[in-house]
C-alpha cells in the first residue's frame, strides 16, 4: 500500500487458533472497577526513576499532547508532545481535568504493564500482534483499513484528526479528543474502534523486521526488542492509531501500521483491549 511503513513487511500468511476479543477498548469505568478491586497504582501515578535527573522534576505524570502555538515542522514531534505533571488515567489533561463525564471513553495514560495487570485481573490478556491485526481486518483480505481500501464518503467511520496537524482539528468526526467507545460502526467481526480513538497495546516485543524463522502458527512475536531508531530502549508494540492520527502525518489508523513504545511509558492517546482464548463468548 502507498502509506506502508518500512517495518510492516514482509507480507506473511499465518495460522491462528480461535480467540475472543473485547468489542471495544477498555473504558474508564472498567478500569476504575479494576483499580477499586485491586488497589492498582498506574505507572503515571508513581514517581519516575530517572538516574541523574534533578529531584524537582521527578514527579508523577505522563506524556500529553498540546497544540503548538505556532506552525511547526512535522519532523519535530517534541513540538506537540510534553511531559505533563499530574496527568494520569483519572486526569487525562493533567491536574484539574477529570473523567467524570468520560466513563464510557477508553482509558488512557496506561502503560503496557498496567494493561497486563488489568488483563490478569479480568481473566484475559493482551492480544498478540498477529491476533490484533487479524481481528482488525474483520474478515477482509489485505485491505488498507478495517472497512476497505478507501475512506468512505458521508458519515465518519473512525475518530481521527481532521484538519492541518498538529495545529488545527476541525472535529469533523465529532470529537477533538477520545470518543465514547462504540461511537462508530464496527468492522466485519463486530469490533469497534480498531482504527483511531486510541492506540492499543499488544503483547509482543517490537522489532523493525520479521525473522524468516518466526513461527507462522500462533506467532507470539520476537523474544526481544530492537528499534534501530533507539536501539538501547526495549519496546512493545502498539496498533490501531488514535484520534491524533492524520492522513497528513502518521496515517497510524491503517490496519498494518505499527508503533513502538517502552512498556513503562504512558500517553494521552494510548489504551488497550483484551482477548481471551478458548471456546465460547462471554
Amino acid at each position: 500500500m502507498g502509506g506502508a511503513g518500512p517495518d510492516e513487511g514482509p507480507l506473511r500468511q499465518i495460522q491462528l487458533d480461535g480467540f475472543w476479543m473485547d468489542r471495544t477498548e477498555v473504558t474508564n469505568a472498567a478500569f476504575e472497577r479494576f483499580v477499586l478491586a485491586t488497589g492498582h497504582v498506574t505507572a503515571a501515578e508513581k514517581v519516575p526513576v530517572v538516574p541523574g535527573a534533578p529531584p524537582e522534576v521527578l514527579v508523577p505524570g505522563s506524556i500529553g499532547f498540546r497544540v503548538p502555538d505556532r506552525e511547526v515542522p512535522l519532523n519535530d514531534h517534541m513540538a506537540w508532545w510534553e511531559w505533563t505533571k499530574g496527568a494520569d488515567w483519572r486526569h487525562p489533561e493533567g491536574p484539574g481535568s477529570s473523567i467524570a463525564d468520560r466513563m464510557d471513553h477508553p482509558v488512557v495514560h496506561v502503560s503496557w504493564e498496567d494493561a497486563v495487570a488489568y488483563g490478569e485481573w479480568a481473566g484475559k490478556r493482551l492480544p498478540t500482534e498477529a491476533e490484533w491485526e487479524y481481528a482488525a481486518r474483520g474478515g477482509l483480505d489485505r485491505k488498507e483499513y478495517p472497512w476497505g481500501d478507501a475512506m468512505p464518503a458521508g458519515s465518519p467511520t473512525a475518530n481521527l484528526w481532521q484538519g492541518k496537524f498538529p495545529g488545527e482539528n476541525t472535529a469533523a468526526d465529532g470529537f477533538t479528543g477520545t470518543a465514547p467507545v462504540g461511537s462508530y460502526p464496527p468492522n466485519g467481526y463486530g469490533l469497534h474502534d480498531m482504527a483511531g480513538n486510541v492506540w492499543e497495546w499488544c503483547q509482543d516485543w517490537y522489532r523493525a523486521e520479521y525473522s524468516s524463522s518466526a513461527s507462522r502458527v500462533n506467532p507470539q512475536g520476537p523474544e526481544s526488542s530492537h528499534d534501530p531508531r533507539e536501539p538501547g530502549l526495549p519496546k512493545r508494540v502498539r496498533r490501531g492509531g488514535s484520534y491524533l492520527c492524520s492522513d497528513l502525518y502518521c496515517i497510524g489508523y491503517r490496519t498494518a501500521a505499527r508503533m513502538a513504545s517502552e512498556p513503562e511509558s504512558s500517553h494521552q492517546h494510548t489504551g488497550f483491549r483484551c482477548v481471551r482464548s478458548g471456546p465460547g463468548p462471554e
